[in-house]
């Protein structure tokens, strides 16, 4: 299938793998690239921009296909080595960067003289117009459905993706939502390129976490996710479990005076305990909606080679069978 998306990135199918905390790892993005795809390493998982450059020199050897790197910008007083990060990928001959969260004007020049295309994470339209405006060769469209980090307008893919198609000229994905077949044509007929997926990419084989984060998705349905910290106008879809029902308890008893270190103990550093170590229970982990939809933990390539195949049956099978003779 070639779309302005597969055309950009020199990818065979136009499927990204998300930027993930704790799951975006060389050997997940590997998998993903060697299957046709997009695979993403996640650059604040590392904790320096030379382990970076090790988890970017370590994908080289695992892939001769294009991968790219996830750099979310946080507002944060410590901010991480940024500098130091885009020198270990522009070094590294990342050929992609997926930008997130604050603006990422100030790496764009480095990053497209190094001829790297660079496609920004947004939850709303205007946001994709101010990417657009500041020169992101493409964009990312998260709806409401997505996890992690929706934003706070609460747009779902249905209206948020024909709208983006409306307004912009770049070339956009969808993600949040996505998880198969269905997923990639109804985005293609809404005016995406391709589709991102986070969540289905964790429940693969490859996926670098553990166990019990695979069993969970699968065992999941499109119920089980909760979205904690929207007072605090931060709002994160995660999964259901004990600590996210404390987070919640403690969200009603504040009120309006709820802050940040009210919940820090749920939220902050539990990542490598729940992704490694598998700690279900100890805090809020980001994961979509599309956990209802998924119900196997194949390799990337089945999932991958799967998903085209029944995307060209849907195309010129179910929606040519509608057409009047």
């Amino acid at each position: 299938m070639k779309t302005r998306i597969t055309e950009l990135f020199g990818i065979e199918h136009p499927i990204i793998q998300g930027g993930m905390h704790y799951v975006g790892f060389a050997e997940l993005a590997a998998a993903v690239s060697n299957a046709g795809g997009l695979g993403i390493i996640t650059a604040l998982t590392q904790p320096s921009a030379e382990a970076l450059a090790n988890e970017i020199a370590k994908c080289n050897d695992m892939t001769d296909k294009p991968f790219g790197v996830n750099l979310t910008f946080l507002p944060v007083v410590n901010a991480p080595d940024y500098e130091g990060m885009v020198k270990a990928i522009i070094e590294g001959g990342v050929k992609v960067v997926e930008t997130a969260g604050n603006n990422p004007v100030q790496v764009l020049p480095a990053l497209h003289d190094a001829g790297i295309k660079v496609i920004h994470k947004c939850t709303a339209v205007r946001h994709a117009l101010k990417a657009q405006s500041i020169g992101c060769d493409a964009v990312s469209v998260d709806g409401f459905e997505c996890g992690g980090h929706p934003g706070e307008d609460d747009i779902p893919n249905m209206i948020l993706l024909p709208r983006a198609a409306d307004e912009l000229d770049i070339p956009f994905v969808s993600s949040g939502g996505q998880a198969d077949a269905r997923s990639l044509v109804a985005s293609l007929a809404m005016g995406a390129e391709g589709m991102n997926m986070g969540t289905r990419f964790i429940a693969t084989k490859e996926a670098p976490v553990h166990q019990n984060v695979k069993d969970a998705i699968v065992a999941a349905s499109e119920l089980d996710t909760r979205l904690v910290m929207r007072p605090l106008r931060n709002t994160e879809r995660v999964l259901n479990n004990p600590a996210v029902e404390k987070l919640l308890e403690i969200e009603k008893e504040k009120g309006a005076e709820l802050q940040f270190t009210d919940v820090i103990e749920q939220v902050a550093g539990v990542y490598p305990k729940i992704m490694l170590e598998g700690d279900m229970d100890i805090g809020a982990w980001s994961c979509g909606m599309v956990a209802g939809l998924i119900n196997d933990i194949p390799t990337c390539k089945e999932l991958i080679d799967g998903i085209m195949k029944d995307a060209d049956e849907i195309i010129n099978g179910r929606l040519k069978g509608f057409q009047a003779a």
